[in-house]
Parts: structure tokens; sequence; C-alpha cells
């Protein structure tokens, strides 16, 4: 008991350290700087509420990790060896998952934050929420430093400071990494494209890292992310050759690489294939539908398995997953509050419109805007179609929201009004 306290302790001071450096570097940014101890403390309250009123899901979390650490601690080499598996088996204990699961992964990785938190659920909640912030200020500062000229806030205010993006990345919860882990791979991308030339081995080692964490964390949409930033980097290096300067080749270069790689995927592995990509959709559609029907939810009574029929609903879902809940749907203060979210947003594009229409849209480089929306609207649709569920899909759209709102934000209405 004495050695894992002492663990802990080091591990904790050695956090601790790491953290104060960090504040010390991201507090320098001009402009926004001055945001970071305001919303490190809206984090911690986040978490403190999210821990106070823990889930299941949390719960489950932590029993099962806790085991998982108990093996760690009295057969490290069979800890070790579980990692690469999809099992876990120890004294009478036994968790069988199959396939990417992120909820096993999840486990894997608080055996080890268990190191430092000894199985304390405020602490592990409180790591989980400390990556996501990281994450999220370390693209603030990288959208700072390249474009001095943008609106500075915007970042803060889509990862930081919304609503249901700062309450369910927070603690125990899948989002907290998902979200936290492609705010960090955005970032070290557009430090590697838009950067200055250096050396970058630390750069693309932290970028595998951030990575895998977010494939890990859900893949199909880690996958998406993956393919609209590797039409980002090609932009970049084929505009480093004097070409796609226009925006209509910027464009088609995107969609040529999002189909190839569509196309490329499906033959390397049937998961990726049309026919059983809107077969699984259906499914999971169903399912959600079926536990659903007592709660507000969405539904697309002629939604096929086909290529066409996905495609139709596409549009429709991408603007339920925006708008919906309605306030006055369901009957808890969780819907009245996310309706009335959804009415802020339904504003924010308004305003973005009328900027755009006025050409004062913002100043981010064409190229990332459009692989962030491609992004944005990609998930939209597929979230839309298989989870009608509105509680859990107000939930689910955390993953791209505050990319979303990063978009959103940039125009010069938005701007006078943030400063």
């Amino acid at each position: 008991m004495l050695l894992k306290l002492l663990l802990a302790l080091l591990l904790n001071a050695g956090l601790l350290w790491l953290l104060w450096r960090w504040l010390l570097r991201v507090r320098q940014l001009p402009a926004v700087g001055r945001w970071v101890l305001p919303t490190l403390l809206l984090k911690l309250l986040a978490t403190a509420l999210s821990v106070y009123t823990l889930s299941e899901d949390g719960k489950y979390f932590l029993v099962w990790s806790r085991r998982l650490t108990e093996q760690l601690w009295q057969a490290p080499t069979d800890w070790a060896r579980m990692l690469l598996t999809d099992e876990f088996h120890w004294s009478t204990w036994k968790l069988v998952y199959h396939g990417l699961s992120n909820t096993f992964f999840l486990i894997k990785l608080l055996s080890v934050l268990n190191l430092a938190s000894m199985g304390n659920a405020w602490l592990n909640a409180l790591y989980l929420s400390l990556l996501s912030f990281v994450g999220s200020w370390e693209l603030v500062r990288q959208v700072r430093q390249r474009w001095p000229e943008s609106v500075p806030g915007a970042a803060v205010v889509a990862f930081l400071l919304w609503p249901t993006v700062v309450y369910w990345t927070s603690g125990l919860t899948k989002e907290s990494l998902l979200v936290g882990s492609g705010a960090l791979v955005l970032a070290l991308v557009l430090r590697l494209a838009y950067g200055p030339a250096g050396r970058r081995g630390a750069l693309v080692a932290g970028l595998l890292a951030a990575a895998v964490l977010h494939f890990k964390m859900r893949y199909f949409f880690a996958v998406v992310l993956f393919g609209v930033l590797a039409g980002l980097g090609l932009i970049r290096a084929l505009q480093q050759l004097g070409l796609v300067r226009s925006r209509l080749a910027q464009l088609v270069v995107v969609v040529a690489l999002l189909g190839g790689g569509a196309w490329a995927a499906g033959q390397v592995s049937p998961v990726f294939r049309a026919n059983r990509f809107t077969s699984q959709l259906q499914r999971n559609y169903s399912s959600l539908l079926a536990s659903s029907r007592n709660r507000p939810h969405l539904s697309y009574p002629n939604l096929q398995p086909t290529t066409e029929s996905v495609v139709a609903h596409a549009p429709l879902a991408a603007v339920n997953t925006l708008v919906r809940p309605w306030f006055w749907e369901g009957g808890s203060v969780l819907y009245v509050v996310a309706g009335l979210e959804n009415l802020l947003l339904l504003a924010v594009f308004g305003v973005a419109l009328v900027a755009l229409a006025r050409g004062c849209s913002g100043r981010l480089p064409f190229a990332l805007v459009l692989v962030l929306l491609l992004y944005c609207l990609i998930l939209a649709a597929l979230l839309g179609l298989t989870t009608p569920n509105l509680g859990t899909l107000s939930r689910y759209r955390t993953t791209f929201l505050p990319f979303l709102l990063l978009l959103l934000l940039q125009n010069g209405y938005v701007a006078r009004w943030l400063k």
C-alpha cells in the first residue's frame, strides 16, 4: 500500500508540474491568454458536476478499470498481454468485447490512470477533463499563431465556453477524450501544414499518438477526420508547387481524395463497403428507434439500407442533428436547455450567412474551412441517420459541434461582439 501511495504522489506531482509549465506558456497568448484560467475554472466546475451526477457508464468504467489495475499490480505481464486483446480474465472476473470497442479501450486507459488516482473517481474525471482542456487550448493557440487576423475568441467559445461542449467533454465521458484528441490532431496538422519549416520529429510523434487515441475512441468518425485532413495536407503540398490556387480546384482535390479513399477502404475491408455500411446504418437506426419510442426521437419511415436512400435522407438528417430537439420537446430541464441552445445555434447560423453574403465571413484559409465544413456535414448526416434518440443525439454531436462553431464564429459581426 505504501508503494502505491508513493507512486501516486510522484505521478501527480509530475502531472501538476507539467500542467503548470503548460499554463505559463498558454497564458502568454495575445488577446486570448487571459481566458485560460477562467475556462479552466469552468472546466473544473463542470467536472465536479459530472462526478456528482455520475452516470451508470461512468460507474461501469471505474469498477472494471479498478479490476484491471489490480491485475496490473499482481500480474503485470498478464495485464500487458491483455492490452492487445479484446478480453479480460482475472480471478473470478471476465470481460469480453468484440472489435474496436471504445468502452474497453477507455477502461484500459483508466487502469493506467488508476496508478495516479488510486481508483478515485474525482481524480480520474479530472485527468480526462484536463486532457480535453489541453487539446482544445492547443488548437486555440495554433489558430491564434497561424492567423492572428482571425477572430481570436472563436475557438475559445467553440471548445471551452459553449454549454453542451463544456458539459459533455468534462469528466468520465468518452467525449472528453474524443473531442480533446480531435482538437489536438487538428492543432498539430495546422502546425505542420502552415507553421514554419524545421525539425518536426516531435510534432509527427505527437500527431501519431493523438491520432491513435482519437481512432480508438470512435474509429469511424476518426476516419472521416483523417480523410479531410489528408485532403488539407495534399492541398498544401500542391500549393507549394504553385497548383490548386482556386477554390474550385481545392474542392475537387478534397472530394476526389475522399471518394478514392472510400473506394480503397472498401477494397481493403468489407466493413467500409457501401452495402455493408448502409445495412449497418439501418440496423443501428432501427435498434435505437425501438428503444426510443416513448421519448422524443427522429423518424425516417422511408429509410432503406441502400446508398440511394441514405444519400436522399442525409440532408434532412444533418439538419435534424443541428436543430433538434426544440425547446418544447421532451419533459425535462435537459431537453429545454438543449432546445434553447439550438435556438442560439440557429442565431449563430443566421449571422454567419448574413456575413457570408456581405463578404465578411472570416480570414481562415479556404482549404481549412472547406475540410472542416465537410467533416461537420458528414458527421451531422451520419449521426442524424443512426441516432434517432434526441437526448443521445445532443450528446453525440459534441464530436463535431465545436469545429463547426469555430467556423461560424469567424465573421466580422461576431468579431466585434467578442471584442
